[in-house]
């Protein structure tokens, strides 16, 4: 006949299984350390009243996990997103693979859509979904916009962390934060103990943190069989991820919302243009040209500097007056001063902005775009060992991605301060960046990872 004490051991261990991922690691450990204090000989009752405490804290843990599942939120999604054609595809793809790399024109909707898939495919139970960007307001922003699409309150099944500040509350279905973020976490959690599935959004950007997360996941997917990891990019070179990933699900969307036009309109060499930063006065007048041809629709310059857009700003305002309202947007720049590019503005709104803008920020109301074709790149010079940050031609992938940020509410106008013959001929890809940078720097922030044998890494 079982023993009280028999019993009470085998009720925990079958409680184990269901419970977080978190919970069930930190709870088995504690209940294998008492079992080894027993020793097969008869618990004092100081031991046995031990054992009941843990049986109690396994008791909550799985009354939490049970909360958490009738705490799923309903999936809502928005009508007309391509994405949603693949849908039921995705969600399969999710259950039944380990790694799944989505890739698909800009505007289909993967970053707002694919997090929600996951929960359809009954991840977020055992753990948080993740979801990394590679800028810190495009973290908050689609946060945003999955809670706003599933009817909750930030902060609640939705949540962000950016550095200096959390909102992910306590443990939300869908976590969004930047790809450092989730590095920092690995420092004090290798195991990634409190998620199930990992999203790297904008993966082709391949930025030190990017490559960094992926060759400390594709180690951790040997380890952790539970782990699920999807790659998501519009302008991703599937073939090298795909390798990189023995047996990884690879499913296209085809289509975006609305048409974009491309228009070419290199600056003309005609004396007007100041010589130092033609591409700040060709952008200007573009501007200026759609507000006096009467078209409606808000419009995204791309300048590769703070100083130009400073610049383009004030010659803007002293153009247009209150025809327009016209908004900067850089990393430097407040955060609250970033987030005023998605708040309505009175007549025509003009943001002019970085690379920042150039992936996962979809700001409301874009239809025309204006791209230099420029912008700060981080090159390390190996004969005098220094780091700078030129001003270079961005790559077809990157002008794409520019492209894409326009005809999300109707069709587009994408006009290149450039010619076809350049676009033409520039690399489909940027280098990644661990390519451009400084190797003693490389290997040092993979002792800090605690990457041991760098070569295998």
């Amino acid at each position: 006949m079982e023993s009280t004490l028999d019993s009470l051991i085998r009720r925990m261990r079958q409680s184990l299984p269901h419970l977080m991922r978190k919970d069930r690691i930190a709870l088995s450990s504690s209940l294998q350390r008492r079992l080894r204090a027993l020793g097969g000989h008869d618990p004092s009752d100081a031991k046995l009243r031990d054992l009941r405490n843990l049986a109690d804290r396994i008791r909550a843990a799985a009354e939490k996990a049970n909360a958490r599942k009738a705490a799923r939120p309903v999936l809502r999604y928005p009508p007309s997103l391509p994405i949603l054609a693949r849908r039921g595809e995705i969600v399969a793809a999710i259950s039944s693979h380990q790694v799944v790399i989505v890739t698909g024109e800009t505007g289909s909707g993967k970053t707002t859509q694919i997090p929600k898939f996951c929960i359809e495919a009954g991840r977020g139970l055992r753990g948080m979904i993740g979801c990394t960007q590679p800028r810190r307001v495009a973290a908050v922003t689609i946060a945003q916009r999955i809670a706003e699409e599933l009817g909750d309150t930030l902060g609640r099944s939705v949540g962000y962390k950016i550095r200096f500040e959390d909102r992910s509350g306590k443990e939300p279905f869908i976590k969004l934060m930047t790809d450092g973020v989730l590095l920092m976490e690995m420092q004090s959690d290798p195991f990634l103990n409190s998620y199930d599935t990992i999203i790297i959004d904008e993966a082709h950007e391949r930025s030190l943190n990017i490559d960094f997360a992926f060759g400390a996941l594709k180690n951790l997917l040997t380890l952790r069989n539970d782990l699920k990891l999807l790659i998501a990019s519009a302008t991703i070179d599937v073939e090298k991820f795909a390798g990189a990933f023995d047996g990884a699900a690879v499913i296209e969307v085809s289509g975006r919302m609305y048409p974009v036009e491309a228009v070419y309109r290199p600056p003309q060499s005609d004396g007007e243009e100041d010589a130092d930063t033609p591409h700040v006065d060709a952008a200007v007048r573009a501007a200026c040209e759609i507000v006096a041809g009467r078209e409606s629709g808000d419009i995204l310059i791309f300048l590769p500097t703070e100083e130009n857009i400073r610049d383009a700003c004030d010659l803007l305002r002293g153009e247009l007056g209150a025809d327009a309202t016209v908004l900067p947007l850089f990393a430097r720049l407040a955060a609250g001063e970033q987030r005023r590019v998605f708040q309505e503005a009175p007549g025509r709104k003009i943001v002019v902005a970085t690379n920042i803008a150039e992936t996962s920020l979809t700001i409301p109301g874009i239809r025309f775009v204006i791209d230099s074709g420029l912008a700060r790149i981080s090159v390390y010079n190996a004969r005098s060992r220094t780091t700078s940050l030129p001003i270079r031609p961005v790559s077809r992938s990157s002008a794409d991605q520019r492209k894409g940020r326009c005809g999300r509410v109707r069709d587009g106008i994408c006009i290149r301060l450039y010619d076809e013959e350049d676009y033409l001929s520039r690399p489909q890809y940027l280098a990644p960046e661990i390519l451009r940078s400084n190797l003693s720097e490389v290997v040092l922030r993979m002792l800090r990872l605690g990457v041991r044998d760098v070569y295998a890494f």
